[in-house]
């Protein structure tokens, strides 16, 4: 079961673009990495970053509100503005844990979380958090194919 727009809404004070029925494959602070139907977490605000993103595939993004937003950015782009990059992933990650709870399909196709960003990963203790989230939606995946 992939990630939905709709399960984040509610998740962020402010966002912007149209909220349609998109499904992610795909999550990532990766820009330079292939994405298809993905949601890219912009880190430092680089620009060109999310120009990047979308060439590769992304379809929404995570972005710091204390960046500016890339004046290339298409209006209908769904854009979510965070404080913290960092905690809007683990809040993410702890709702599609629960989404994933509900589900009872033995073989189903999951949203895949790439994140190599070491601000993420030194930032605080909190940030081991998203390691062992990822960790228990794969293993909840794995699991399941094998019964």
């Amino acid at each position: 079961m992939y990630l939905a727009l709709k399960d984040l809404e509610g998740l962020f004070d402010s966002s912007r673009g149209i909220q349609d029925d998109f499904l992610f494959t795909s999550v990532s602070d990766q820009a330079n990495e292939a994405q298809p139907k993905g949601l890219f977490v912009s880190f430092n605000g680089m620009n060109g970053e999310l120009s990047e993103a979308i060439a590769n595939g992304a379809i929404a993004a995570i972005w710091n509100q204390e960046h500016d937003l890339p004046r290339y950015t298409p209006n209908h782009f769904p854009v979510f503005f965070t404080n913290d990059p960092a905690d809007a992933i683990v809040t993410i990650l702890k709702r599609y844990i629960e989404k994933l709870n509900g589900e009872t399909d033995k073989i189903m196709a999951i949203t895949n979380f790439k994140f190599s960003n070491k601000k993420l990963l030194n930032k605080n203790n909190e940030t081991y958090d998203i390691s062992v989230l990822l960790n228990e939606v794969i293993n909840k995946n794995e699991s399941e194919r094998r019964e």
